[in-house]
């Protein structure tokens, strides 16, 4: 039917809402591509399949995308008298248990995401019903909360191949208003009013840019809908179309009222057969019901639309390389001026929008300007839709008010990683936008924010990476992108890129110096101010803001030849080695136990970490995190082999032979004095390396015994004290010196050992407990976790009376509880967050849980209550709820106001430690704001010459195998320094093994070590991992797939 006036529009209107909100029950099945590709096209085929078998009277249809694309397939059901209800994840066996419940006015127990009882089309109102309260209301799910639907109004709730139900929401309302009770001047003058920014990337005022193209005059004048979305990891426009055809319809037929124009074109990408399939056919409806065409709803306003498929070329989303591709010619960009509201579309005068500009429209017409600017900023009015991607919880089709936050996006809305990795950066704007660090989240989300930070708003794109990405690999996918889309028309675009794309790969290769990073810099300014279009100019982006926040990361490519993602592959032999602190040879290790060559073995194990059992008892492993055989069944258990082999090397009395060995082989003394201040994990590994490199070495420790953190923190049932005096021991035969009960400051000034040494290494550990600030920490019964851990290490059992009470969920928490437990004392471990969020070992805290002790989340401590001698009676705690997700990647604790007493008779806190380096202060080295060292990340060198740290001195708190990585390559540095030659090759050697390569998976499922039986723990401290059996170990070493080996094939025809 074709509809002539408001009338007819308005009867078309009532009688299609009954499609909105029928009599009878509906099920409406996503159907985007998004929902597509996640089965919803099998799922729909089911629903119909069912209903016409059982012949029943519920309507069955399809509809767009809703948006929140990581929980599809969506389906919305809607029985009359109830609120809609969208089910999320649903699958084929869902089907028949939907359409039961339906049949029996049962609502769907289960995959429920929301409910909505009314909706606001902004051109309608609809309610479709109360009630259903055990379902949380769209608006209260994170992932819509903080969204404001303009241009997504209609989408996931229309079907967007049926332009009834368009008009059944108000759709073709604003395009009578425009025609019948606006003049062309006063539509421009509205949509200038609204402060409507285009939404391509540029940022053009759009009425600014209406009005330029309505002032010409000319035989025939042109609109275009740019829909050419290119960006990686975009797909805003696509679902715009794919949804809600007709209102990117209606748009741009007011547009092209406003301007003047006759004749429209929609430049579209051909890769989106189903947007361009609903798009032909909403083209199709608009014209048979006199809303496109000639003489539209007898106006006299005549307006044709069709439609161009583009072939891909990421250059033709430049308007003039897109007018030049529409007239068959090669998609180049010309220089400006003339612009295309000059001389475009076949010389004619031309205006060019984006899909999501041309949307807003019907809105700013229906509501007017002035509602449009309560959204967002002053200068950046509305909303914007986002694609959010990447290494996020929640992704998919946001849109919210311009000036949101980044933090709003990623942490509200997307809800961080939905992992224990944190976020690193994320990049907005496509192959053209920047990399901004997670440092900047706060930072509001309008165009000239986002250009401060040196990147751009873009179309939308919204990319968020976590530590697992490396940025110089970033830099470098992007600039590949950009290079290969440019057109070549302009040199600095064509060589520039290039030439960028070659200086990058030498990083990712390990072959960069410090002139590539100048290089790099001065390419990307010349880049920028020369090339002809807007994307030659932006493409530098992705490289200038890795350079700008991410310097480190191109530093460890160019000097320690290092990834730390593990991404850049030249640069690493396998993922475990490359993620080990001390870069441990795992593959080789594994690999010479299949061979049943233990001895050697073990020496590979010894020349990379001089503490292998103990360290095998306590790493946390951060090889098992990279591990490829997680992605088949379960990582690799590195650790427990290399434990597995240095205990047997000691117990069969092959470790002798190999330190003999590595006695033997020590360099030359070379007459070089070396101080190391500490003996925990670092100041023993700085000292093994220098030793055997040929220097006199002294290790100065406050304590009666070395160790540090491994002998005064850590359990004796977590690593007993005669397996780490046998390996402190060979420290000591290789040569090293070590004078006990010694303090610096104190007892020996940092003068005299100046004076008396070459080189100065402070390997200081972090063991001050910090202080939580609340009232009654200094009564009697409260004791600091670093301590009372020390105390029973010495033999002193400490009076804790019944009910003990541990306050943090770190790493000293749980071996301060499980260690009071042992005790006899019933122990209440208290934390202000969830069980996931705490960063202890996992295993720890599950033996710690298997053990007795009490768990409190959510409780945070207020005060220490004491009783009349002044003595811990009770702990206050505030209870706490979870919020939102932080930058920390996890939920915030916030305060609830209600609190609670827990009686105790001893309070352990253990809230974290912190470094005392107040001696090297006083002497003039540098500190931070934590009052760690500040020393360079590459050499470890201090502000002071011949002073360096090492360990926690420089890191704050970190694993012990993180403090022995930085020491073992600050013992090389500083070989280098002293000697000035590279010496530290030397203390290694090759060893015979196989290089084959498993033809698939070998050894099984994961081996677990043997633990000690609960009932044989209680009341002491023997060992609890009693680790692998000899067929274990050899089983699980089997099981590494050996990535290690990089075959090359040719593939070249001989």
């Amino acid at each position: 039917m074709r509809i002539s006036d408001l009338v007819e529009l308005n009867k078309l209107r009532e009688s299609a809402s009954r499609k909105i909100l029928p009599d009878k029950p509906y099920i409406a099945v996503g159907m985007g591509t998004c929902g597509i590709g996640r089965g919803a096209e099998l799922l729909y085929d089911s629903f119909e399949r069912i209903i016409k078998e059982r012949e029943l009277d519920i309507m069955l249809k399809k509809t767009g995308c809703f948006g929140f694309c990581s929980e599809e397939p969506l389906v919305n059901i809607y029985m009359p008298g109830f609120p809609l209800i969208i089910m999320h994840n649903v699958s084929e066996i869902d089907v028949i248990p939907i359409i039961g419940g339906i049949v029996k006015g049962i609502m769907p127990y289960r995959n429920v995401l929301c409910r909505i009882e009314e909706w606001d089309f902004i051109t309608g109102k609809f309610e479709f019903g109360r009630g259903l309260t055990e379902y949380p209301l769209w608006n209260e799910i994170p992932f819509f909360k903080w969204q404001k639907k303009i241009v997504l109004r209609n989408c996931g709730l229309i079907a967007p191949d049926d332009i009834e139900e368009y008009i059944a929401v108000g759709g073709y309302q604003p395009l009578y208003r425009a025609l019948f009770e606006m003049t062309p001047s006063g539509v421009v003058e509205e949509v200038k009013s609204s402060r409507l920014r285009g939404r391509g990337g540029a940022g053009f005022p759009t009425g600014i840019k209406w009005e330029m193209m309505a002032k010409r005059e000319a035989p025939q004048k042109y609109i275009i809908c740019n829909a050419d979305e290119g960006d990686p990891g975009a797909f805003m426009n696509r679902n715009e179309i794919e949804s809600d055809p007709f209102m990117l319809l209606e748009g741009m037929t007011i547009g092209a009222f406003a301007m003047g124009a006759t004749k429209g074109v929609v430049y579209i990408r051909a890769e989106y057969p189903l947007a361009v399939r609903r798009l032909k056919s909403a083209i199709e409806q608009a014209k048979i019901y006199g809303l496109l065409g000639e003489n539209i709803l007898n106006s006299g306003f005549s307006f044709d639309l069709e439609i161009v498929e583009g072939a891909g070329a990421f250059v033709c989303g430049e308007e003039t390389a897109l007018i030049h591709s529409i007239e068959g010619k090669a998609g180049r960009p010309s220089p400006r001026p003339p612009y295309p509201a000059e001389k475009g579309l076949y010389g004619m005068p031309t205006n060019i929008n984006n899909v999501e500009t041309w949307c807003n429209i019907p809105v700013v017409i229906s509501k007017g300007g002035e509602w449009f600017t309560i959204t967002g900023t002053e200068k950046s009015a509305g909303t914007k839709v986002f694609s959010l991607v990447g290494k996020v919880k929640n992704t998919g089709l946001i849109e919210l008010p311009l000036g949101s936050t980044l933090e709003t996006i990623v942490f509200k809305i997307g809800e961080g990683t939905g992992t224990q990795k944190r976020v690193k950066a994320v990049q907005s704007g496509g192959p053209s936008g920047g990399c901004i660090p997670v440092d900047y989240l706060n930072t509001p989300v309008d165009y000239e924010s986002l250009s401060s930070l040196g990147s751009i708003m873009g179309s939308g794109g919204m990319v968020v990476m976590d530590q697992d990405n490396c940025m110089v690999d970033v830099a470098r996918y992007f600039t590949e992108f950009s290079n290969g889309e440019s057109c070549g028309k302009c040199t600095p675009c064509r060589e520039g890129l290039a030439q960028t794309l070659r200086i990058i790969n030498k990083f990712t290769e390990g072959k960069a110096t410090e002139a590539d990073i100048r290089a790099l810099e001065n390419l990307g300014k010349v880049i920028k101010s020369t090339a002809l279009c807007g994307l030659g100019q932006t493409a530098p982006n992705p490289v200038l803001t890795t350079l700008r926040y991410f310097r480190d990361e191109y530093d460890h490519h160019m000097i320690e030849k290092k990834c730390e993602p593990g991404v850049c592959q030249e640069l690493f032999s396998a993922l475990c080695e490359n993620s080990c602190p001390m870069h441990m040879n795992i593959p080789r290790y594994l690999q010479l136990l299949k061979e049943d060559k233990l001895q050697d073995a073990f020496e590979s194990t010894l020349r990379d970490n001089p503490l292998p059992s103990s360290i095998g008892r306590i790493c946390h492993f951060h090889c098992q995190m990279k591990c490829r055989r997680e992605a088949i069944d379960a990582s690799v258990s590195q650790g427990d082999i290399h434990r597995y082999i240095s205990d047997t090397a000691y117990n069969e009395g092959l470790a002798k032979n190999v330190y003999e060995r590595l006695i033997k082989e020590k360099l030359p003394l070379t007459h070089k004095r070396i101080a190391i201040v500490g003996s925990g994990p670092a100041g023993l590994t700085a000292a093994f390396y220098l030793v055997r490199l040929g220097h006199d070495v002294t290790v100065f420790e406050a304590e009666s015994e070395a160790g540090g953190i491994l002998r005064w923190g850590i359990p004796k049932y977590r690593l007993p004290l005669d397996v780490f005096d046998h390996e402190v021991r060979f420290i000591k035969d290789l040569g090293v010196n070590f004078v006990f009960n010694t303090r610096i400051g104190k007892d020996i000034t940092m003068d005299e050992l100046e004076r008396d040494y070459n080189i100065v290494v402070l390997a200081l550990g972090a063991h001050r407990d910090m202080n939580l600030g609340i009232n009654g920490c200094d009564l009697d019964g409260v004791l600091s976790g670093m301590e009372f851990l020390k105390d029973v290490a010495k033999g002193k059992v400490p009076d804790m009376g019944k009910h003990v009470v541990v306050v943090g969920a770190g790493n000293v928490a749980i071996d301060a509880a499980r260690t009071a437990q042992r005790f006899g004392a019933e122990v209440t471990v208290v934390y202000r967050r969830m069980k996931p969020d705490m960063p202890a070992n996992k295993d720890e805290i599950k033996g710690a849980e298997m053990e007795g002790v009490n768990f409190l989340f959510l409780s945070t401590p207020k005060e220490i209550l004491a009783d009349t001698n002044d003595k811990v009676r009770g702990i206050e705690l505030m209870k706490m709820a979870c919020g939102e997700i932080d930058l920390s990647n996890r939920r915030k604790p916030v305060p609830t106001g209600e609190s609670f007493i827990l009686p105790c008779d001893t309070v352990i806190m253990a809230v974290g430690e912190e470094v005392d380096a107040s001696f090297a202060k006083e002497f003039g080295i540098k500190t931070v704001s934590n009052g760690n060292i500040d020393a360079d990340h590459f050499t470890y060198i201090t502000n002071h010459p011949r002073i360096y740290a090492v360990g926690d001195a420089v890191t704050g708190p970190a694993t012990a195998a993180e403090a022995m990585g930085i020491a073992k390559k600050a013992a090389e540095v500083i070989d280098w320094k002293l000697m000035n030659k590279r010496r530290f090759h030397k203390l290694f050697r090759g060893f015979e093994y196989s290089d084959e390569v498993p033809l698939k998976p070998e050894g099984g499922n994961r081996h677990y070590t043997i633990k000690r039986p609960l009932e044989e723990r209680t009341g002491n401290f023997k060992e609890i991992n009693l680790g692998y059996t000899k067929e274990q170990a050899y089983a699980e070493a089997s099981r590494c797939l050996r990535c290690d080996v990089r075959v090359i094939v040719n593939t070249e025809e001989e």
